[in-house]
């Protein structure tokens, strides 16, 4: 199969002189033979360095970024809200040798994304008040005294900063989040930045205007358009925001021929494509929703009780909302690889007041099945966790008697779908799933015994969505599903196949589902998004391609080799925490975080062998809760 293009080993030959017959000397011109990296039948990972900064929990190590030519690995820390520069010179001891921050330009900024390419480190920044705009700033990465230019101004709350595969143009997806009582929400934008003159980049930006009024329209197609527009006021159809600003860009691909541009608009579980030379949304491509009815796409959907169940629950959909994402080439067409992690909107989470009715002061949309369904309606649940917009809707909700047989619903009752064991758990979004009016989008009421009533008081879901995929998947350029993991994560983790630790000494299924801040915590995380899987990278091994996909909550890293995106194979899983029993925060606490291992991996950068220092491909790991970065050798075999 005709992959993209191979990954060479540097071969340098000796040009010798060639004596005639006459009497001059003529210089012979060789050309090195190519030297083509061995294509290996299989790889595994193994732990062969660790940094600490030996904070928990905060952020210290998310994103890494790594430069071949001074040997460096340029890692984000949110603690700092700056960027750790470390010399990996020497992988297995890494060594903390200064730092990158924005704070000395801008008071109170933080750096949320790097990125490294032919000597240059771009920063991707975010203001003091994350919804004003923020910064791109450029570094040479041998020499970080310094900006390269003047800061480059952006959209607001900057996520991700990626260049272009041939280094000339520098893409940012400003993610635009609101503020925590949602009465700002600024646009979500994605800034092209052309660095023909470095010494003055021309700055492109790629919006999300020419989709407003055109809502409803991408509503039906599946693209999620939800957020209030005016939060003060009812929720309701006829009061969501603008697409523009419900937008949030989080992710960014580019093509191998530098020209188009996708971008995961996570929240909104949907995919931009954009044209790179006119910095134009080319357009808007729903990922759609994963089917936990059908075989291979069980889930375990409770944590109470605790064991492992992994089944279908038809009805029940995974919204794919995927966080970061890479792309490769195979036989000239693109194909798209997305970690599918879900995430919901949790604003205000923290104010009583939207508790106990205020919905001017946020917008969660997250919500138990078990409190959706109860025959007593929502009320039961104020000053607790129901959410105000919740209530704007109706008092209360029914489950389709037929879609919901399966686990007893009937006609205004719910049968045995709420208990804990069944989907009560279960997290879901209440913005989706009930019926709606065809022509107003308002949603069709029905009264407590199940009939429809214009002057009832319940909403009738027709199907649930809950968050994420537990997966990773694989796309055409148009985002058509060309392959999914299905349920082969969570399986793989309840086998006796699965080990954790870093000599692979721990059996996985005693800790199925445990959190990435957790102790003695077994299936924790099932009624929320199982072992989530979030970062992604993406590395060429000869003539295969591998993918490695950090699982956030599990931890540790699943790869496959994906040369061939119809058939992906398994290849190895690793994860090198140490202790699933003991309470992670109480020993960072006491200074024993060190013995855990790593908690939490965010971010994943593939070095390809030619470019280590080692000579040997490796994956570099940022690990949020240990605030830990992981150095790992891809061994062939």
């Amino acid at each position: 199969m005709k992959t993209q293009i191979s990954v060479l080993m540097m071969a340098l030959l000796s040009v010798g002189m060639v004596a005639c017959n006459d009497d001059s000397d003529k210089t012979a011109a060789t050309t090195p033979p190519v030297v083509e990296e061995t294509t290996p039948n299989s790889i595994e990972l193994s732990s062969i360095g660790r940094y600490e900064t030996g904070v928990f929990a905060e952020g210290a190590a998310e994103i890494p970024a790594y430069d071949a030519a001074t040997k460096r690995g340029f890692i984000v820390n949110a603690k700092k809200g700056a960027v750790d520069v470390l010399d990996l010179s020497k992988p297995e001891n890494p060594v903390h040798i200064g730092e990158i921050t924005s704070r000395t330009l801008f008071a109170g900024s933080e750096i949320n994304s790097v990125a490294v390419k032919n000597g240059i480190v771009a920063v991707a920044v975010q203001a003091a008040k994350k919804t004003d705009n923020g910064w791109v700033i450029l570094y040479k990465t041998n020499d970080l005294t310094k900006p390269l230019t003047t800061p480059i101004q952006i959209g607001a709350l900057p996520d991700n900063v990626v260049f272009s595969p041939d280094g000339k143009t520098i893409l940012v997806a400003n993610e635009g989040e609101p503020n925590d009582d949602y009465s700002i929400d600024p646009e979500g934008t994605v800034s092209i930045i052309d660095l023909g003159d470095m010494n003055k980049p021309v700055l492109k930006t790629a919006d999300f205007k020419a989709f407003n009024g055109k809502e409803a329209d991408l509503r039906a197609k599946g693209i999620r358009i939800y957020g209030p527009k005016d939060n003060t006021k009812a929720y309701a159809a006829n009061n969501l925001t603008s697409a523009a600003k419900d937008i949030e860009p989080e992710y960014i691909t580019v093509s191998a021929d530098n020209k188009t541009a996708w971008v995961t608009l996570q929240e909104n579980n949907a995919l931009a494509k954009i044209d790179l030379a006119t910095a134009k949304v080319l357009d808007l491509l729903p990922f759609g929703y994963k089917n936990y009815g059908t075989a291979g796409n069980g889930i375990d959907a409770s944590d109470d009780p605790k064991g492992i169940d992994i089944k279908t629950q038809p009805s029940v959909y995974g919204m794919y909302l995927p966080d970061s994402i890479g792309s490769y080439q195979v036989a000239g067409k693109t194909y798209l690889v997305t970690a599918n992690e879900g995430d919901s909107r949790a604003w205000g989470e923290d104010d009583d007041a939207y508790w106990a009715g205020n919905r001017s002061k946020g917008f969660v949309e997250e919500f138990r099945v078990k409190h959706l369904v109860h025959k007593d309606g929502f009320d039961r649940r104020a000053n607790d966790d129901l959410p105000p917009q919740l209530r704007d809707l109706a008092a209360g909700a029914l489950l389709d008697p037929v879609n919901f047989a399966w686990c007893g619903a009937e006609k205004g009752k719910v049968g045995n779908c709420r208990n804990d064991d069944v989907l009560g758990r279960l997290n879901i979004s209440w913005t989706m799933g009930y019926e709606t009016d065809a022509v107003t989008g308002a949603p069709v009421m029905y009264n407590a015994n199940g009939d429809k009533d214009p002057v009832g008081n319940r909403l009738m879901y027709n199907n649930l969505y809950s968050y994420g995929a537990r997966s990773f998947s694989i796309w055409d350029e148009n985002g058509i599903l060309v392959w999914d993991s299905g349920d082969a994560f969570e399986k793989y983790l309840a086998s006796d196949l699965a080990k954790f630790g870093k000599n692979r000494n721990i059996n996985a299924k005693d800790f199925f589902n445990t959190g990435h801040d957790e102790g003695d915590a077994f299936d924790s995380r099932s009624d929320a998004k199982g072992p989530e899987p979030e970062g992604i990278a993406i590395g060429q091994i000869g003539k295969k391609v591998f993918v490695f996909i950090g699982l956030e909550r599990t931890g540790g890293v699943m790869v496959y080799d994906i040369t061939d995106p119809k058939k992906p194979i398994f290849q190895d899983y690793l994860n090198t925490r140490e202790d699933f029993v003991k309470d992670p925060e109480t020993e960072f606490k006491a200074g024993r975080g060190s013995a855990l291992g790593d908690l939490g991996p965010e971010g994943l950068v593939f070095v390809a062998a030619k470019d280590a220092p080692n000579g040997k491909p490796l994956l570099i790991v940022g690990n949020e809760v240990s605030g830990s970065t992981a150095i790992f050798e891809v061994k062939l075999k």
